[in-house]
């Protein structure tokens, strides 16, 4: 019964593009967040914040996530399954709103991830969270989104905030090298801005380390792009791991989250990249130089 469930979530996530219904059922007897905070009062936004139940020792790392749904929808609250899963395994998890289509295109809900991000960097700590270790997550539009949070610095700079700032970013099943067509051409704007919204395009080897995790039979998103992006940031002198989920989806990574068992990997490449990466951001906003030589370079099926 347990598999016939979760083999149906997974189909429903795919079919709709992670639609509200089957979030709902994820979401299923989870407690709310425990807090719910305006992080961009002009915006009228809100993050959630999910911690630990056992507390921890010390400050906890941190991991702010921003969910998926083509730009132009999308709820923090449907992705409560998402923020208990990293609190459970020790970590402040932040799931932030963004503005989507038609409220803001691109370049908005960017800054609206920036100024998410600032919020954390400045407030981590009153919640029990370390602003050294504050990590950015996101899957599918939202990983696009912490991707270009991690490689161009406009955004981060905005804030007095830079790219290295960041202990890491983790995509899942993410968009770094897409082609903008279709219902996606009035999102984006002008051609000419096109290239500002591929984050293979900044990567010049000043990044943060970088996880990424994708299907291999992923329609929606080629694993193509993840592929390519950690090979260009090992390129420029990164770090970058690849964790490729074989024969699976889109949604294969949220899957994986909502219920381990199915996906272990997923869930423990997470653990291990924000253990191994705490140290590299200080509090001056500079990553300290302590590369990771097991996790550096890209890693197919790991």
């Amino acid at each position: 019964m347990r598999a016939r469930l979760l083999l149906a979530l997974s189909v429903v996530l795919l079919a709709s593009g992670c639609q509200r219904s089957a979030l709902l059922w994820a979401n299923r007897g989870l407690p709310a967040a425990d807090a719910s905070i305006v992080y961009a009062p002009a915006s009228g936004l809100s993050l959630d914040l999910y911690r630990p139940r056992s507390g921890g020792a010390g400050p906890l790392p941190v991991v702010v996530f921003f969910y998926g749904g083509g730009w132009s929808s999308g709820r923090r609250e449907d992705y409560r399954f998402v923020g208990r899963r990293l609190a459970e395994a020790g970590i402040l998890a932040v799931v932030a709103d963004y503005r989507t289509w038609p409220a803001s295109g691109f370049p908005g809900f960017v800054e609206d991830g920036a100024q998410a991000v600032a919020w954390a960097r400045a407030n981590a700590a009153a919640h029990g969270g370390d602003p050294a270790r504050l990590f950015v997550a996101g899957h599918s539009a939202g990983a696009q989104i912490a991707a270009l949070l991690g490689t161009d610095p406009r955004y981060l700079h905005a804030h007095g905030l830079q790219p290295r700032t960041l202990a890491g970013v983790i995509g899942l099943s993410g968009p770094y090298d897409f082609d903008v067509t279709g219902g996606l051409v009035p999102i984006f704007g002008a051609p000419a801005q096109w290239p500002d919204a591929q984050a293979l395009n900044f990567v010049d080897g000043d990044e943060p380390p970088f996880l990424l995790l994708h299907g291999d039979a992923d329609r929606r998103v080629e694993a193509r792009d993840s592929r390519l992006l950690a090979e260009r940031v090992q390129a420029t002198g990164g770090s970058a791991s690849l964790l490729l989920l074989e024969g699976a989806g889109h949604t294969a990574p949220l899957v994986a989250l909502y219920d381990p068992a199915r996906e272990p990997r997923v869930l423990d490449a997470i653990r291990r990249f924000t253990d191994a990466n705490s140290a590299r951001a200080g509090l001056s906003g500079q990553r300290q130089a302590h590369p990771d030589p097991a996790r550096k370079g890209v890693e197919a099926g790991e």
